[in-house]
C-alpha cells in the first residue's frame, strides 16, 4: 500500500484504471486509456491496476464494478466512476485537475 501512496501523492493528476484481464469492458478500455495517456503527455499519469494482483488495495478502495476509474491529485481522490468512459470525457476530466 505504501507504493500506492507514492503514486497518488503527486502534483500531477493520476488517472487510475482498476481492471481485470477476464473482463470484456476492461479489455475495451485499454486502447481508450492509451489514447488518453498520449493526449495528456506529461501533464498527467495513467496507471492500470490489476485487481487480481492488488486485491488488498482493491478491497480497501471498495472497487466493485469494472472497470473502476479514479483521478487522484496531491493524495486526494478527485473523481471516481465505474464503467466504460470515452477518451474525450476522460481527457476533459483529467484536464480539470492539471
Amino acid at each position: 500500500m505504501s507504493k500506492f501512496g507514492e503514486i497518488i501523492e503527486t502534483h500531477v493528476p493520476v488517472l487510475l484504471d482498476f481492471y481485470a484481464e477476464w473482463d470484456q469492458a476492461c479489455q475495451e478500455m485499454h486502447p481508450v486509456l492509451r489514447d488518453v495517456a498520449a493526449a495528456l503527455g506529461d501533464k498527467a499519469r495513467v496507471i492500470k491496476i490489476d485487481i487480481e494482483k492488488n486485491q488488498e488495495l482493491s478491497e480497501a478502495l471498495r472497487v466493485k464494478g469494472l472497470p473502476t476509474l479514479m483521478i487522484y491529485k496531491d493524495g486526494e481522490m478527485k473523481w471516481r466512476q465505474s464503467g466504460e468512459q470515452d477518451a474525450n470525457t476522460l481527457i476533459g476530466l483529467v484536464k480539470e485537475f492539471v
